[in-house]
């Protein structure tokens, strides 16, 4: 009886089993009565089979038993819904993957449905040949669909994918090809999910997926490329390692991305391969550009994003190397002192990684800062200073190619690469002992000098620790004052270096600069000479000020004052070979101009400069820039050349050495522009007020035969100008002139009253009348008389002269001269009285003559 009762009860099914059987029935005659008009031939009736079992499954309590789900949808609904994917009806495919998916969200194994489904999906989404075909289903809706049924399939099967991964290769391969953007997206996702459901597995199958996501990486959606990437990093991180190299070009490129979304997708990618891809030691040469790039991205989200995992990085490194790194560690030091950024300096990890990856990483960024494409290569100088920033004073032992790359980097016409590369250069100077740059770069500059070359110098410069610089200062001065460097060039960007470098050294180096004041302010003069006209003038001024202020004095006419001794000298040995293009002269020409007060304290390295330079068989258009510039000194005399008053013990040597060789006739325009020169600059002198009567006198001695040559000069400004200085001659002269010398100059001015200038008549009325003030003055005036009388009949002819101001001007001649002799005057007026046209002018000068005093 026992044994009976133990048999019952070992035979009685569970209340809960007894259930889902049931039922599993139930859902067996329910699909059996509609599973048949799926085979209907019309397609109205097969759609209709379709939305009954569609309400059907819609209809079932979702917390039913998925076991008693199973049977029913394995057995009897999966192998008729998956020939449904073929019908030809669109709808019914639709309704056919809708129902599908239902099916496997409530079955209570999935897997078991993916022997039938995978194969059902490939046919569907890749056809036999997917390279040459377009895939069977011919609805991009649809494919969407089937797309994520597979992602589906994959998120509910986990590992039991794994025997048919090849099958859902073969679709994703084709899937990630689709022209339908959304398809691609999917399929990405459902590519990155295959990958983590089969770790196991996937690195068997992952390189077929490359191919196909690469060619998508470039898609016009921004959203398929983020897409593309994401699955990109996904799939090696669980995949074969080797595809690394295939991909990172492609990244590299996405890095100039026009959004921003993209490029933060490839950061985020590639600094999840730093923290956890398995071979990432392989690659961390070709992973950290790519990740450092995105440090200097325009978005700040990106860039402090990109820095936090380049931190993550190098702490991870730091810890899976910390016996390498155990003395660092233990003994680590302040930042340098110097360090641009002491508080944001990068951490030991990453400055470890950089400075052991530096020499393959470089070869690569020097290559691509000359590429043709800019987008390349503002990239790649914003990498070199970042890299620069990590190595730190290890730059030391990869300088000579970098300051080469400088050296043509800086050069570029984009302004974002020449800034990254002045930062890079700042760089070197910061870390890099100059003992070391100084001897690089000088050799470059001395091998072939550029405006590039002294870009950089100048930015070593200005990255330099004074303290550094301080022994090197005047080395540094003297080299820049080489005339193969600042002479190197007439390109006025060349210039603009130059000034540069002075600038730095300057800025820089503070009083330091002191001993180097020389040197210094000949490359300032030597860039005033060929580059001022040019615009950097106010530049120049600018550093002048500044060097003044390190040197503790006021200006720059101070400036000049304390070196313009020295200035000369140094030009003193070359102004044999000058020419008016010569640098030397043009040199000399600034020293002149801004000396200012300072040249009366250097008149004895000055005058023999001049002297030499404005002799007759020297260069002529250097005697005219010269006498130009002479003329303006002499102008303000007291100001410039007199300031000691000394000038006037150099007064013989410039009217017999200067203007004596120079007034002296000669053939030619080039000869009768020389002597106008040399006449203003006289006429300067003689009207600056700084010469006394005396010593007027001596000059007009020596120089009134050349002077009254002068005034048959073809040049009316030559003609005026001499009037002007006989004028003052005769006002000086007091009766000293020989009066066989005398009595020569007033048929010279009376020639000019024809002149065919009225200003030249009027100047040479002027003289006149100074003329016969100086012979009233004579003791012995008789010897005069019969000149004076000549001089009377030609002045009255003036009278009847057309223009007005010159009957007038000869008017108050005849009035002044007629204190002299009025009796003649009176004879000579009643002679050619009755000729006159208008005898107004007679008529005055008679009334005149009636109030004059009977001669004795």
């Amino acid at each position: 009886m026992a044994a009976l009762v133990a048999t019952e009860a070992a035979g009685s099914p569970d209340p809960a089993e007894a259930a889902e059987m049931a039922e599993a029935a139930e859902l067996s005659r329910v699909l059996s009565r509609m599973l048949p008009g799926l085979e209907a031939d019309s397609k109205l009736g097969r759609r209709r089979a379709l939305e009954a079992l569609q309400r059907t499954l819609e209809a079932a309590d979702p917390a039913a038993a998925a076991a008693a789900f199973q049977g029913p949808w394995a057995r009897l609904l999966l192998p008729r819904l998956l020939r449904c994917l073929a019908d030809p009806a669109e709808g019914c495919r639709a309704l056919a993957v809708h129902l599908l998916d239902l099916g496997l969200r409530r079955a209570a194994r999935p897997r078991d449905a993916l022997p039938r489904l995978l194969p059902a999906l490939a046919a569907r989404l890749a056809g036999p040949e997917p390279a040459r075909r377009p895939p069977p289903e011919v609805c991009e809706e649809l494919r969407l669909a089937l797309v994520q049924l597979l992602h589906l399939a994959v998120r509910l099967s986990g590992a039991a994918l794994a025997p048919h991964l090849d099958d859902a290769v073969r679709v994703l391969r084709c899937t990630l090809l689709d022209p339908f953007a959304a398809v691609r997206r999917e399929s990405c996702e459902c590519a990155a999910g295959l990958a983590r459901a089969t770790p196991d597995h996937f690195h068997m199958q992952s390189e077929s997926l490359i191919g196909p996501l690469m060619q998508s990486i470039s898609h016009q959606h921004w959203k398929v490329r983020v897409a593309v990437i994401e699955a990109t990093g996904t799939v090696i991180q669980f995949g074969s390692g080797k595809s690394v190299d295939d991909v990172l070009p492609h990244f590299a490129q996405r890095l100039f991305d026009d959004v921003p979304q993209v490029r933060q997708a490839v950061a985020r990618v590639v600094g999840g391969w730093l923290l956890h891809l398995r071979d990432r030691y392989s690659f961390l040469h070709r992973l950290i550009p790519l990740l450092l790039s995105s440090l200097d991205d325009e978005i700040p989200e990106i860039a402090c994003g990109a820095a936090g995992l380049w931190e993550q990085v190098g702490l991870r490194w730091q810890m899976e190397n910390e016996e390498d790194l155990k003395d660092k560690l233990d003994f680590a030091g302040p930042p340098p002192a110097h360090h641009p950024s002491p508080g944001s300096r990068p951490g030991l990890g990453c400055r470890e990684l950089v400075f052991r990856n530096l020499s393959k990483i470089l070869p690569a960024i020097c290559h691509d800062i000359t590429d043709w494409v800019v987008a390349t290569r503002v990239k790649s100088a914003q990498l070199l200073a970042v890299l620069l920033l990590h190595a730190e004073g290890h730059i030391t032992q990869h300088l000579e190619p970098v300051l080469r790359t400088l050296l043509h980097a800086c050069a570029d016409e984009e302004k974002a690469v020449v800034r990254s590369c002045t930062r890079s250069a700042e760089l070197i100077g910061t870390f890099v002992s100059p003992e070391v740059f100084l001897k690089l770069i000088l050799s470059m500059l001395r091998k072939s000098p550029s405006p590039s070359g002294l870009l950089v110098f100048a930015s070593v410069i200005r990255g330099c620790p004074r303290e550094a610089l301080r022994p090197h200062v005047k080395v540094i001065a003297v080299e820049l004052a080489h005339a193969h460097i600042c002479q190197g060039s007439e390109n006025r960007l060349y210039g603009e270096r130059l000034l540069q470098c002075v600038q730095a050294v300057v800025s820089v180096s503070r009083e330091d600069c002191r001993g180097a004041g020389v040197p210094l302010m000949e490359v300032l003069v030597t860039v005033l000479a060929l580059w001022g006209p040019a615009g950097l003038d106010a530049k120049v001024q600018e550093a002048l000020a500044e060097l003044a202020a390190v040197e503790s004095v006021d200006g720059s006419q101070d400036l000049f004052r304390e070196h313009v001794g020295a200035l000369l000298e140094r030009l003193a040995a070359s102004h044999q070979d000058w020419t008016g293009r010569s640098t030397g002269f043009l040199q000399f020409d600034v020293v002149l101009a801004h000396s200012g007060p300072a040249l009366g304290e250097a008149l004895p390295q000055l005058v023999p400069i001049l002297r030499s330079c404005l002799q007759p068989a020297r260069d002529p258009p250097m005697r005219l820039k010269l006498f130009s510039t002479l003329s303006g000194l002499l102008l303000g005399a007291r100001e410039t050349v007199d300031s000691q008053g000394q000038f006037h013990g150099y007064l013989d040597t410039l009217i017999k050495d200067i203007f004596v060789p120079s007034l002296q006739w000669h053939a030619g325009r080039t000869a009768a522009a020389i002597r106008t020169a040399a006449v203003s600059c006289l006429w300067a002198l003689v009207s600056s007020g700084v010469l006394s009567d005396e010593q007027i006198q001596e000059v007009q001695e020596t120089l009134m035969p050349q002077i009254l040559t002068t005034l048959e000069e073809d040049s009316q400004m030559t003609r005026l100008i001499s009037c002007r200085i006989i004028n003052v001659f005769l006002k000086t002269s007091d009766g000293v002139i020989d009066p066989d010398k005398f009595i020569k100059i007033y048929p010279e001015l009376l020639k000019r009253l024809d002149d065919v200038s009225n200003e030249v008549r009027l100047a040479a009325t002027t003289s006149l009348v100074t003329w016969l003030e100086r012979v009233g003055n004579e003791a012995g005036k008789c010897y005069y008389q019969s000149s004076i009388q000549h001089l009377y009949r030609e002045l009255l002819v003036y009278l009847d002269d057309p223009e007005s101001a010159i009957q007038d001007a000869v008017l108050e001649a005849l009035k002044a001269g007629s204190v002299l002799f009025p009796d003649l005057l009176v004879r000579e007026m009643e002679a050619v009285l009755h000729k006159h046209r208008s005898p107004t002018h007679c008529e005055q000068l008679l009334q005149h003559l009636q109030g004059l005093p009977p001669a004795p």
